[in-house]
C-alpha cells in the first residue's frame, strides 16, 4: 500500500481551490499546513475541503515543524524564488505556479538548489497536459505535415480579474502568454533561440501596465513561431488555449483551441495548375500511456515522481526554456530590437 504524502500549501488564493481538489481527486496526500499571510484565506479553503491543517503565516517554521514530503507554491510570482529555496532547504519536492521564476537568474538558482538538493522542482504547465496538444504533438512526431516550418497562435479576450493581474508588469507574457510559448515548444520538439516582441495598452484597457503584446519566435531547426495576445479584447474571444495554424513542409494543422483539430497535405502539384490539391489526414487518437488532465495531469504527474515515478516534463532545468522565451520577449521589449534567448 502507498503511504501518504505529506504536503505544505504555500499560498491560499484563488487559484489554490483547483489544486486542493485535484489533490483531494488523486488521494493519498495529507495537508499538514497552509501558509498564508491573511490567515483568513487559510482557514477559508481548509473549511471548503473537509480538512484540518495547521495554519500560519510563516513557511520556514511550518516547515521545521511538519518536515512535509512536498510544498504546493500557489503564490503571487514576486514570492516564488524565497518560497521554493525555503521548501528546498527543508528536503521538500516542490511544485509551483508559473512562471518558476521572476529573472533569468533566479531560475538558473533555484535549478542549482534542487539539484544540489537531490530535490525535484516542477513547474504547472497545465496546457500541456490537453488532450489535443498531447495529439497534435504525435500528429507531428509522425512525419505526416513533413518539418514544422511555421507555428502562429492568437489569444484576444477580455478579462477582469481583479487583484494583482490588474497592476502586474508585463502581465500578458509573464501570466498568461507562457503557456501558449511552452506549447509551442512541446508540440515542435524545439527550443527558440532569439525573439522580436512589442508590447501595448488598448485605450480602454483597465490594466495599469500593458496587457497586449506580439512576439515572433526563430526555433533551433529553423520554424518560426508568432503570437499576438491581449486581454483587453472584447468581442470574438478566442479559446483559453489560443486559436493555432501549424504549417509543415507536406501540410498544416488547425486548432480552435477547444476540440476542433484539422489536418491536411498537399497534394501533388499538376502542372498548369496554381494552387495544389489537398486531402484531410486523420488526426491520431490519444495514446493511452499519456498524461492528460490539465492540472490533474501535471499534479498527478509531480506526485507519480515523488513517489518514485519519472521525473516529470516540466521539472525546472526543463522549464527554464519556457521562462526564457517570456524574459526575452519582454527583454525584446525593452531594447526595441530581436533579441537572443540563452538559458
Amino acid at each position: 500500500m502507498t503511504s501518504n504524502v505529506t504536503a505544505v500549501l504555500a499560498g491560499a488564493g484563488a487559484m489554490s481551490r483547483k489544486w486542493l481538489d485535484c489533490i483531494k481527486t488523486i488521494g493519498g496526500v495529507e495537508i499538514v499546513g497552509i501558509v498564508d499571510l491573511f490567515p483568513a484565506n487559510a482557514e477559508k479553503r481548509a473549511a471548503e475541503q473537509g480538512i484540518n491543517p495547521d495554519i500560519g503565516t510563516d513557511l520556514k517554521s511550518m516547515l521545521a515543524k511538519h518536515n512535509p514530503d512536498i510544498v504546493l507554491d500557489v503564490a503571487i510570482p514576486a514570492a516564488r524564488h524565497e518560497i521554493v529555496s525555503t521548501a528546498l532547504a527543508a528536503g521538500a519536492h516542490v511544485l509551483s505556479e508559473k512562471p518558476m521564476a521572476e529573472t533569468l537568474d533566479q531560475a538558473r538558482d533555484l535549478v542549482r538548489r534542487a539539484e544540489a538538493a537531490n530535490r525535484l522542482h516542477v513547474v504547472v504547465q497545465n496546457r500541456r497536459y490537453l488532450e489535443q496538444l498531447r495529439r497534435i504533438r504525435r500528429l507531428i512526431a509522425s512525419g505526416a505535415i513533413g518539418e514544422v516550418t511555421g507555428i502562429h497562435c492568437d489569444f484576444f479576450l477580455d478579462p477582469h480579474f481583479g487583484g494583482f493581474r490588474e497592476t502586474m508588469a508585463h502581465v500578458l507574457l509573464l501570466d498568461m502568454a507562457v503557456h501558449t510559448f511552452d506549447a509551442a515548444r512541446f508540440v515542435a520538439d524545439d527550443a527558440a533561440v532569439s525573439v522580436y516582441a512589442e508590447e501595448w495598452n488598448p485605450k480602454n484597457s483597465w490594466y495599469a501596465k500593458d496587457s497586449s503584446a506580439f512576439a515572433s519566435f526563430r526555433f533551433q531547426n529553423g520554424a518560426v513561431f508568432t503570437y499576438r495576445g491581449s486581454w483587453c479584447a472584447p468581442g470574438f474571444r478566442t479559446s483559453w488555449e489560443s486559436v493555432w495554424r501549424i504549417t509543415g513542409t507536406k501540410g498544416s494543422i488547425l486548432w480552435d483551441g477547444a476540440a476542433d483539430i484539422r489536418a491536411e497535405v498537399a497534394l501533388p502539384h499538376q502542372a498548369g495548375t496554381l494552387l495544389p490539391g489537398t486531402q484531410a489526414i486523420e488526426v491520431p487518437a490519444l495514446n493511452p500511456a499519456d498524461w492528460v488532465g490539465g492540472h490533474l495531469g501535471v499534479i498527478t504527474d509531480f506526485i507519480s515522481a515523488v513517489r518514485g515515478g519519472p521525473v516529470p516534463e516540466t521539472v525546472g532545468r526543463e522549464n527554464i526554456r519556457s521562462l526564457a522565451m517570456v524574459l526575452g520577449a519582454i527583454d525584446s521589449v525593452g531594447q526595441g530590437r530581436r533579441v537572443e534567448i540563452a538559458i
